[in-house]
Parts: C-alpha cells; sequence; structure tokens
C-alpha cells in the first residue's frame, strides 16, 4: 500500500520478468510509469541529502507508509511526513538496486516482450535506459544536470609469441571513457553514447589481431594511418591505441572522425582520459560534404554508424576517398530485425553495388560478409546481432 498519489516501492509492484512473454502492454508501461514517478522527477542524492536535511534516517522510517484512512489535524505535518517518506523510498539502496536489476533485465531481454507493435518495444526499452542512466548521477548533482556516466572497458588481447613454437599469450587492454548525455533529440548525437557494435568490434580485434590485418607483417608500413568514421566516444580508436604497441606496432597512426559538435567535443574529452593524445587526434568529418586534408588510411574501421540509406551511400563515398589502393575498410553494422531501422541493413550492400569513385579503375567493393551473433549483456534489446563488412579495393 502507497500514499494516494504517490509511487510504489519497486520491490512491491514491479511484475516478475521470469516469464517476459506473459506480460501484458500494460503492466510494462504501468511499471515503467511507477519507476519514473518514483526516481526521475529528482536525483537520488537529493533524496538522500533531504533525509538528513529533515534530520531522519532512512532505516528509522517505514519503506510503505501507511494510510490510516483518517485527516490529520494538522495537515501541512502530514505533507511534510509524506514527502520524507517518499524521499526515503528513493533513498532505499535495496529498493534502487532491485529496479536496476529489473530495468537492466528487461533491456536485455526486450525481445521477449510480448507488445505487438516494434514501437512499442522500442519505446519500452528507451524508458528503461533512461532511468537507468539516471541512477549514474553523481552525488552532488542538481536534479536537472545530466552529465552521462564513466564506464570502464576490459578486454582480452591475443598476442602472437615471438617464437612460433611458443602458444600466444594473453594480455588486457583497458579503458575508461565517458558517455555523454543526449541532451537533444537530434539523432546525430547517438555518438555520445558506447553502442554494442563498437564493444563487439573492440572484442573480435583484440581476439584475433591477425584476422584484421593488424601486424607489422600484413601492414607493412613504417608508420601505418588508421581511421575511425563515426567514432562517437572513441571505444575502438582508443582500444586501437592501447592494443597496437602491444603487437609491436609502436608508430601508428589513429585518427577518430565525427561529425556532431557535442560528440567531438567528448570524443576530445576521452582521448585526453585515456591518455592517448600522441597517438590518437579527433578529427571532425561530414560524409555528405567531407572537406579531407587527411592522407590515405591503411585501415578504415566504422561501428553502427548507418541509421538511414542516404548515410550508406556517403560512407561508401567517403571511404573510397580515405582508403589507400591496399588499404581495407571494416564496417560492423547493427542488425536490428524490425523497428524503423529495419531496411537499414541492407542499404549498405545496395550503396556498394552502385557506381562509386574508383581507383585507377578500380571499385571499392564488399569483398566479405560475416554474420556476428548477438553477445549476452551487450546492446540494446532490438539488436539481434551484426554484419561485418570488409570492403576494399577491386
Amino acid at each position: 500500500m502507497s500514499l494516494a498519489g504517490h509511487p510504489l516501492s519497486p520491490t512491491s509492484s514491479l511484475p516478475p520478468l521470469r516469464s517476459l512473454d506473459t506480460l501484458s502492454k500494460s503492466q510494462i508501461f504501468s511499471a515503467l510509469g511507477n519507476l519514473h514517478e518514483l526516481y526521475c522527477p529528482i536525483s537520488l542524492s537529493r533524496a538522500v541529502k533531504s533525509q538528513f536535511e529533515n534530520g531522519k534516517q532512512h532505516d528509522n522510517l517505514p519503506a510503505q507508509p501507511v494510510d490510516s484512512g483518517y485527516v490529520s489535524e494538522n495537515e501541512d505535518e502530514d505533507e511534510d511526513e509524506s514527502k520524507c517518506a517518499l524521499d526515503a523510498l528513493r533513498a532505499d539502496a535495496s529498493e534502487r538496486n532491485f529496479a536496476i536489476r529489473w530495468l537492466t533485465t528487461l533491456i536485455a531481454r526486450a525481445d521477449e516482450l510480448q507488445l505487438g507493435d516494434e514501437d512499442d518495444r522500442e519505446r519500452a526499452v528507451d524508458k528503461a535506459s533512461a532511468m537507468l542512466a539516471s541512477f549514474t548521477k553523481a552525488a552532488d548533482e542538481d536534479e536537472e544536470d545530466d552529465t552521462g556516466l564513466t564506464r570502464d572497458f576490459s578486454f582480452k588481447l591475443r598476442v602472437a609469441a615471438s617464437d612460433e613454437q611458443s602458444p600466444c599469450e594473453k594480455d588486457t587492454i583497458q579503458v575508461r571513457l565517458h558517455d555523454g548525455p543526449r541532451t537533444t533529440t537530434d539523432h546525430t548525437d547517438v555518438g555520445l553514447q558506447s553502442w554494442g557494435a563498437a564493444i563487439v568490434f573492440s572484442d573480435l580485434v583484440c581476439a584475433s589481431p591477425s584476422r584484421f590485418g593488424l601486424t607489422r607483417d600484413i601492414l607493412g608500413t613504417s608508420s601505418p594511418r588508421i581511421i575511425e568514421l563515426g567514432a562517437g566516444t572513441g571505444l575502438v580508436s582508443l582500444v586501437l591505441a592501447r592494443a597496437l604497441p602491444r603487437l609491436g606496432i609502436t608508430d601508428a597512426s589513429l585518427i577518430a572522425t565525427d561529425y556532431h559538435p557535442a560528440v567531438l567535443t567528448n570524443l576530445q574529452s576521452n582521448i585526453e582520459l585515456a591518455q592517448s593524445t600522441k597517438s590518437v587526434r579527433a578529427c571532425a568529418l561530414d560524409w555528405s560534404a567531407p572537406v579531407l586534408d587527411l592522407s590515405p588510411a591503411d585501415v578504415l574501421v566504422a561501428t553502427d554508424v548507418i541509421y538511414a540509406p542516404e548515410h550508406a551511400t556517403w560512407l561508401r563515398d567517403c571511404a573510397a576517398r580515405l582508403l589507400a589502393p591496399q588499404g581495407v575498410f571494416w564496417l560492423l553494422s547493427t542488425v536490428r530485425p524490425s523497428g524503423r531501422f529495419a531496411a537499414v541493413i541492407d542499404s549498405v550492400e545496395a550503396a556498394f553495388r552502385q557506381p562509386s569513385e574508383n581507383l585507377d579503375g578500380r571499385r571499392l567493393t564488399i569483398l566479405d560478409v560475416e554474420t556476428i551473433g548477438k553477445r549476452q549483456g551487450v546492446g540494446r534489446g532490438d539488436e539481434s546481432g551484426y554484419k561485418l563488412f570488409r570492403i576494399g579495393w577491386a
């Protein structure tokens, strides 16, 4: 039971997720609405602060205040008590952790939701993701500020032994970066977050560097140049900056490019945070009207960067102007089987079937396509997997 007009506690109100296919649309959105009302109006830190301002400890307050049904002699006092109790519920660590686990499970298993309409599924995932982000606010953050969150990534790097008879060695690549807040409805600022494709690609590269030509013998140049297109938070570039020296490639030049000003600002901050400024630099690049002062790249990289058919065409033409004659372009695109981005994955192959800029009679084309399965706990619920394209001159 709860006071009239106040949200319920997560432990008493959230439906079990053991069998998602039994939950109705109204149950899902009612639960999400209750959590939004409870946690999103104010920051959790302010709720905790309110407890001390009222001179009360959370443990001494009931998490579920009971309504006696009688009118208090002093309604102002009742209102103060009600507010304090609500702050106590918001600051309750066990309730908060329960809500986080519920939201995380909902996002990871969103494909099991029986909502009928894919737009409803996407809306549910967006609501759950936004609420998860609200739990990451710093203790001194103002309630209307959203500063994003700092994330730590770790990947196992496979390093070939110097002696061919010896087994390969394993090293760990660690990267810390900041996912910025999306404060606008502008689709071009999606690069403020680290998406699943960037995480999956980083893992694939570290697991088998030679597969992606990241060895001195394969690159064959004294100062190899790698350019990331639509770098976003810079995860892939920063992983490469950490991995290449351990693979014996100490003189590589990495350029992380993007278009949106806010994304570029966050990207530069992440480069500085990772202390990789010597090998990685951020650069503005608009695929639709590229102003290029970049030398040809031995390797181009892009992950989950296409959200409209024209993006694939822009990306193809931009890559054609950047890729060296013997270079390779690795593109990892996310497969979203339904919803507004369902057809986007097909636009990649369609774009590269069309005539494009050529190099000495050769055309930039898809050389190989590989299907990559979805990783557990990585990416959004609307993602079913990825397609890895190896693109080059032919």
